[in-house]
């Protein structure tokens, strides 16, 4: 394992003030969402809403998750069948 000198830590530690005047807000931002609306039934919500809470874990990841984990299973069904 390479040792860092006190240079290079020098170099890795944050300024007090950065001069972002010419920067481009967004320029390497990729979003990996979309937005959308969806009609879901509110004992669903209310459903995961709980889980999110007894999980720590945000409502609209669990739905990500179970649409992730159904959409699999269905594409491993499609492939045996055909």
């Amino acid at each position: 394992m390479k040792k860092v000198t006190i240079k290079e830590k020098e170099d890795l530690t944050f300024k007090k003030d950065y001069d972002l005047s010419k920067g481009i807000r967004g320029r390497f931002y990729v979003p990996k969402k979309v937005s959308t609306t969806i009609r879901i039934d509110n004992d669903m919500i209310v459903l995961f809403k709980k889980l999110a809470t007894e999980t720590k874990i945000g409502y609209q990841t669990l739905i990500n998750t179970a649409l992730r984990e159904y959409s699999t299973k269905i594409r491993k069904k499609a492939d045996r069948a055909g």
